[in-house]
């Protein structure tokens, strides 16, 4: 695998497939690894912290899937150039027809809340999965971590993997793997904001929440619809704690009655790892 990997990184066949703050997502056209997509970090020295990374990694997959999610075959390679490692992660390609933004935009309002339902319903079930483990775990879930085959859904982001890691280390973490410059230099002068970007990933609400950002973006127009159903799957299918918590966001964003918002504001501003 691992000299697959090298392989594909150095084939001027590879192609980018899109930019992100965290990353570099690369399709290999040729070879073993046609038909998966790569994604490069940035490289380091700091051989401890990447072993810990992959490792918890791995431990993430398993979480994931223990706790009811989906996830296409997955793995993470520490790549080795002249001392510096560059982890690296190998996931079945799933076709740009099954992402579920592309589903979401498709179709009528009720085809996109039976979508958004199905999503919510699993992302619901991995946080009362979870509820009794010891470690600190999280959740990001955007429309674009999901795609659907026949089965339902699929998570497919596992970077940062969000286990084990405390507040302070995620917040390291951020900065260290970040793409952007904007947020490595802003991790040197305010650690604090970088720190909170994570705030969202780690509550049952604030990953139903982000489900409804990437909703309410992508279909505006039904925003009185979408916020109706929020309003019911909260009411139904959520505890009392998450439910006051998504209940009173909504209340908040002023979406109710149907009126339609310019701005979805979230819980915190941006936080997209893979933006």
């Amino acid at each position: 695998m691992t000299g697959w990997i090298r392989a594909a990184l150095s084939d001027a066949g590879t192609i980018q497939v899109t930019q992100r703050n965290y990353g570099v997502p690369m399709r290999p056209l040729t070879g073993p690894l046609a038909g998966h997509v790569l994604i490069a970090f940035r490289g380091g020295r700091d051989l401890d912290v990447q072993e810990a990374l992959a490792r918890r990694h791995d431990a993430y997959l398993d979480c994931l899937r223990l706790a009811g999610l989906r996830v296409p075959d997955t793995q993470m390679r520490l790549i080795d150039h002249a001392g510096v490692q560059r982890p690296v992660i190998v996931q079945s390609a799933v076709p740009d027809d099954a992402m579920l933004p592309h589903l979401f935009r498709q179709g009528g309002t009720q085809a996109a809340i039976g979508l958004l339902d199905r999503v919510a319903t699993d992302v619901a079930e991995f946080w009362r999965r979870i509820a009794q483990r010891p470690e600190r775990i999280g959740l990001y879930s955007p429309l674009d971590s999901f795609a659907m085959d026949e089965d339902g859904p699929l998570f497919l982001d596992t970077f940062p993997p969000l286990i084990s890691y405390n507040r302070d280390e995620m917040g390291l973490l951020i900065q260290r793997f970040a793409d952007s410059g904007l947020i490595r230099g802003l991790g040197k002068v305010l650690p604090g904001r970088v720190r909170d970007i994570q705030n969202r990933w780690y509550t049952p609400a604030g990953s139903i929440i982000t489900l409804l950002d990437g909703a309410l973006k992508l279909r505006p127009q039904d925003a009185g619809a979408i916020v109706d159903w929020a309003e019911r799957f909260a009411d139904t299918r959520l505890e009392t704690p998450w439910r006051n918590d998504v209940r009173g966001h909504l209340h908040r964003a002023k979406l109710r009655e149907g009126r339609v918002a310019r701005r979805w504001p979230g819980l915190g501003g941006r936080d997209r790892p893979h933006a």
